[in-house]
């Protein structure tokens, strides 16, 4: 009981001051998103959170809406924009994530959370990642962030579900920093990973048959 009031005051006391320190980063941020991307500034995606729960994820966009002619959205590479690159490699278009964790949806350290469509192929044990709440950053990030194995993903998630402290989050925190200062392993957040996890199961999951959209259909588009 005493961690988790501990780590919930982390959140809160981190998130309060990132914000308040970051105020005029994030107004600029949202700024030059309207102005290169236009409306909405803000990326929103149901994600699952504790316990499967979903819950809304907030993002800066850093893709446009680009569509071909049957209104299907274009390939990514072509809907990123030089904006949207910066963004994502300085971990700009994370600070929204800030709001979940003070709304109690995420906390600062935990693992991602990844797309609704991972639900079903997850294995018994990959699926103890969400015996916590989802986290800004993680064990994960720190060890490769984007540029990990699927499989070395979630063994590392399921690590911090076994051995999260107080301490290893502060520990998971100050090496963020030092990544994103580095730009080390960034490629694109989640791109990809619903390949590697289908390729991982030798399988096909289509999104669309659960009710839900693909991630190349969903990305940066308002819920």
């Amino acid at each position: 009981m005493r961690s988790r009031i501990a780590k919930r005051l982390l959140d809160v006391v981190g998130a309060s001051a990132i914000l308040l320190a970051g105020l005029p980063i994030l107004i600029v941020t949202a700024l030059l998103v309207r102005w290169k991307l236009g409306s909405p500034v803000f990326f929103r995606q149901l994600r699952p959170g504790h316990r499967g729960k979903l819950f809304t994820l907030y993002k800066f966009r850093t893709m446009r809406n680009d569509t071909d002619a049957e209104g299907n959205p274009l390939p990514d590479d072509q809907r990123l924009t030089r904006l949207g690159r910066f963004l994502r490699g300085t971990s700009l278009d994370e600070l929204p994530e800030l709001w979940n964790v003070l709304r109690g949806d995420m906390s600062l350290v935990g693992p991602r959370p990844l797309l609704i469509e991972h639900l079903p192929i997850y294995t018994p044990e990959q699926a103890r990642r969400h015996e916590v709440k989802p986290g800004i950053t993680g064990w994960a990030q720190v060890h490769g962030r984007d540029a990990l194995p699927w499989e070395d993903k979630m063994r590392l998630d399921v690590w911090y579900v076994d051995h999260g402290s107080l301490w290893l989050d502060v520990r998971i925190l100050l090496r963020t920093l030092a990544a994103v200062f580095s730009r080390e392993g960034v490629i694109h957040p989640e791109a990809g990973s619903m390949d590697q996890l289908l390729r991982s199961r030798g399988g096909v999951v289509v999104g669309r048959s659960f009710g839900w959209t693909r991630p190349d259909e969903a990305q940066d588009r308002a819920a």
